[in-house]
């Protein structure tokens, strides 16, 4: 017996009969030979980590556009955070620890530069739309390894597209994330904001407090003790009524006081004119383009959806640069 048909045979033994097993998995689109070391879902989680997306979002936008600080959240410690709390969470109602963090670590592989106010600009300016989450699968599908994709398995890909808040996960892993994804930034947006003197713990409002706590650590604590105790030997993965309702108040609270603040999001109008920009650019200088993008047209993609897929992998950093070398002018040397 192989080393993972060994760890196959631990998941049935242990898990619980809720959890999606690697021995069920439905499969990936191009059936490939399996590992002798690693299960399905280990294998998807190391392929995520070791692909150009992953990397990219270390220099990709969570709320506050390239702060000066050196503490604040970018997209790539977000997802860390993700993963950590949806392992948790795995771990302790025996599902499939694998999945959730290969799930969780790809979720946000379709980002653009500049957060949301980038994912506005697109999705405003490309006859295709732009949604995160949907640009997630397309990276891992379609972009990734120059467009051979990375052949994820089916549940993976579930748990990517459905991580939103009007997603529907098809397995209980991909419930978590869904949840994890949320808990994270009303975790650790506060604290950034508190550390960026916007807001105050005394300002959230008392009756969330009451129900949650009254520091971003112990409402972090008080979601993932209560998603397991709701959860518990459940076919479901959830919250408690009370908490779920704190949860919606503190996402508005936090959409009222932060995600709609003029002095955190100043300089998002300018972001989103940039990358309008460049996508025009690329529209009229398709050519400019790397070669992945050019061999998509060349297979038949349409060029407002490659422009679109290369402006939206670029990192906060790289499209600045881009900018001032296509548009600014130079000092005479």
């Amino acid at each position: 017996m192989t080393i993972r048909e060994n760890l196959e045979q631990w998941e049935r033994n242990y898990l619980s009969p809720y959890a999606s097993l690697s021995t069920e998995t439905k499969g990936r689109r191009i059936p490939e030979e399996q590992c002798d070391i690693r299960p399905v879902f280990q294998r998807d989680r190391d392929r995520i980590i070791h692909c150009r997306a992953f990397r990219s979002l270390k220099d990709k936008t969570q709320v506050f556009l390239s702060p000066e600080g050196d503490q604040y959240r970018t997209r790539l410690t977000h997802t860390l955070e993700v993963s950590q709390n949806a392992r948790t969470i795995a771990k302790a109602l025996k599902l499939n620890e694998e999945l959730v963090e290969a799930i969780a670590l790809g979720h946000d592989l379709g980002h653009t530069p500049f957060g949301h106010a980038g994912e506005r600009a697109l999705n405003r300016i490309c006859p295709f739309g732009f949604e995160h989450h949907k640009q997630s699968v397309r990276t891992v599908e379609r972009l990734e390894k120059n467009g051979r994709g990375l052949n994820l398995t089916y549940e993976v890909r579930d748990g990517i597209m459905n991580h939103q808040t009007s997603g529907t996960p098809h397995t209980l892993e991909g419930k978590i994330v869904r949840l994890s994804d949320k808990i994270a930034y009303i975790h650790h947006d506060m604290d950034d904001a508190v550390r960026a003197g916007i807001l105050k713990e005394s300002d959230v409002p008392e009756e969330i407090r009451e129900v949650i706590g009254s520091t971003s650590g112990s409402r972090l604590d008080h979601f993932i003790h209560d998603i397991v105790t709701a959860s518990m030997g459940q076919n479901d993965v959830r919250m408690s009524a009370p908490v779920a309702e704190a949860m919606s108040k503190m996402r508005r609270f936090m959409s009222d006081n932060v995600y709609r603040n003029p002095l955190a999001k100043s300089e998002e109008g300018k972001a989103e004119r940039l990358i309008e920009t460049l996508y025009q650019h690329y529209m009229k200088h398709e050519d400019k383009m790397p070669e992945l993008y050019l061999l998509l047209m060349e297979e038949g993609e349409a060029k407002e959806q490659v422009v679109c897929d290369y402006v939206g992998s670029m990192t906060d950093r790289f499209a600045i640069a881009t900018y001032e070398e296509i548009y600014i002018p130079k000092t005479w040397k």
